[in-house]
């Protein structure tokens, strides 16, 4: 199983947003980290076909299989399920009535169909919710629905923009160790905000800044790569906005009338206590991508 992108560009006019991107996916999850403008949604829109990549040689390759997926056509989006962050609905459809809807579309037959939706209605968690508007939703819930439509047909490659948005922390936990164990035999690519999802459960991390694929390795190895490089500084609040004007500044915290802030960076003063044991994947997206 494995999904190639080969030297793909997108442009928008003069903006590039994919930049010679390439990237071979195989079985596994994908957390794809990056700034708003980095180019993930343009990666995502193309390997689902949503918009096409720049023409001729310039657009490079998307190869599922060792075959273009524009040649394939409705044989490769058959394989695709994508969650995106956003989707219009039909209001007064219920849950189960969506789900049936969005299987018709895929051709899924009813038989089918009707199985697997009761079975992923129990697995977001919707069961006793199956028959209300989805338009009666909050938030959270629709996001449990839209994943739900994604998983539909089993399909090979699952691409995920934001799932566990507006989720409270129990139903991320259940949301995430599912991604996990329906990872086996597939290719999932994760997109999220919400980096601790991607620490907990990804393979492969993919940082990406202005189009362009910086770094892509386990989390593991890129926290490795930054040991060293993350302090934790107690200060005043007047001491804090100067170390936000020398340093990268993540997360701060109160305790005692002084703050404590984390700082990372290669060329921190010998005085800052250094963290070792626990540093973490947000200290890798501070240093690499802000």
């Amino acid at each position: 199983m494995k999904l190639v992108i080969k030297d793909v560009t997108k442009t928008y006019g003069k903006v590039v947003a994919l930049d010679h991107f390439s990237m071979v996916f195989e079985e596994g999850i994908y957390g794809i980290l990056g700034p708003n403008g980095a180019g993930k949604s343009t990666l995502v829109n193309l390997i689902t076909d949503n918009i096409r990549r720049d023409k001729g040689e310039r657009g490079g390759q998307i190869l599922w299989e060792d075959q273009d997926i524009l040649k394939l056509g409705n044989r490769f989006r058959s394989e695709v399920g994508f969650m995106p962050q956003e989707q219009s609905y039909y209001e007064d459809f219920s849950a189960e009535v969506f789900l049936r809807y969005m299987a018709d579309l895929k051709g899924i037959p009813r038989k089918d169909a009707k199985r697997q939706i009761e079975e992923l209605l129990q697995v977001v968690n919707l069961s006793e919710k199956a028959d209300r508007r989805v338009g009666d939703f909050s938030g959270g819930m629709r996001q449990r629905v839209l994943l739900a439509q994604a998983l539909l047909g089993d399909p090979k490659i699952l691409i995920l923009d934001e799932p566990t948005a507006g989720l409270d922390p129990r139903e991320r936990i259940r949301i995430r160790n599912y991604i996990s164990e329906i990872s086996k035999d597939r290719i999932i690519l994760l997109t999220t905000h919400v980096v601790s999802d991607i620490e907990c459960i990804s393979d492969q991390v993919m940082l990406m800044r202005q189009g362009k694929l910086l770094l892509t390795d386990t989390p593991e190895k890129l926290i490795e790569g930054i040991r060293g490089k993350v302090a934790e500084v107690s200060c005043t609040a007047q001491e804090l906005e100067q170390l936000r004007g020398r340093y990268k500044v993540g997360s701060i915290r109160q305790q005692n009338g002084r703050i404590t802030a984390r700082v990372v960076g290669d060329d921190l003063p010998v005085e800052f206590p250094r963290v070792d044991r626990d540093v973490n994947l947000e200290d890798v997206y501070l240093y690499y991508l802000e």
